[in-house]
C-alpha cells in the first residue's frame, strides 16, 4: 500500500470498537502491524501526511475526527507525535480524555522514544527521514518547500543540517537509494539505521 502525502483515508471502518486517528505518514506501518498481528479491534482513519508541512492544521483536523467518532468507538487513541503544535495537540486530548502515543515526533517513537532521547546531542543537526519520507521526498520536502523552483536556497534551509538519517522501518534497495539521493542533493552527510517499528509497535500491541 503506497500512500500519497495528500492521502487522507480509513481502513476497515465499522468492523473494530478502538479507533486509531492517525498522520497518512504512519498509515501503511500501522496497517501493515494490524494485519501481521491479527488485531481485529482497530479501525484506523487517517489525517494528511502533508499538513507536516502545516502542522497548524493537526490540532483542530484531529479533534473533529474524535468529534465526528466519539459515539461509535469503545476507545480512540491517536497516532501522532506533538509534530510541530507546541503543545497545542496535548492541551486538546487532555480536554477531549483521549491518549496519544508518546513523544515529540515519529522520528522519535520509530526510534524508540529512550534510544531517541539518549542520541538527543549526536543528531541535534540531523533531519530524519522514515520510510514514508524517503520515499515522498520530492513532494514532501524538495517540491514543499519550493526547491524544485529555487534550488539554491539549499544551503540556506538546510545551513544548520549536517546529516541526513534514515531510520527505516522495512528497507529495500530502492528505499536506501532515494535516501541517499535526498542527502545528496541536500548537501549533507547519509546515515542508516533499521529502527523498525520501535515505540509504534508496543503501544499499539498494549491496546490491542
Amino acid at each position: 500500500m503506497d500512500i500519497a502525502p495528500s492521502d487522507s483515508f480509513e481502513f476497515a471502518k465499522g468492523t473494530g470498537n478502538v479507533l486509531l486517528i492517525a498522520c497518512g505518514a504512519l498509515g501503511r506501518e500501522i496497517i501493515d502491524l494490524i494485519k501481521a498481528n491479527r488485531w481485529p479491534a482497530f479501525d484506523v482513519t487517517c489525517l494528511p501526511a502533508k499538513w507536516h508541512n502545516t502542522p497548524d492544521k493537526i490540532t483542530p483536523g484531529v479533534r473533529d475526527k474524535i468529534r465526528a467518532n466519539r459515539d461509535n468507538y469503545r476507545k480512540i487513541y491517536v497516532l501522532y507525535g506533538d509534530c510541530g503544535t507546541g503543545g497545542l495537540l496535548d492541551k486538546m486530548l487532555d480536554e477531549e480524555g483521549v491518549e496519544r502515543i508518546g513523544g515529540p515526533h515519529c522520528y522519535s517513537f520509530f526510534s524508540g522514544n529512550d534510544a531517541f532521547a539518549e542520541r538527543g546531542d549526536e543528531d541535534m543537526r540531523a533531519l530524519f527521514l522514515t520510510d514514508y519520507f524517503a520515499q515522498h521526498f520530492d513532494k514532501l520536502i524538495w517540491q514543499g518547500f519550493g526547491l524544485d523552483r529555487r534550488s539554491d536556497m539549499v544551503d540556506f534551509l538546510f545551513a544548520n543540517y549536517e546529516k541526513v538519517v534514515y531510520i527505516a522501518q522495512s528497507p529495500t534497495p530502492e528505499l536506501e537509494a532515494k535516501a541517499k539521493a535526498a542527502a545528496e542533493r541536500l548537501k549533507l552527510a547519509y546515515e542508516f539505521r533499521h529502527t523498525g517499528y520501535g515505540d509504534l509497535a508496543a503501544f499499539m500491541t498494549e491496546r490491542a
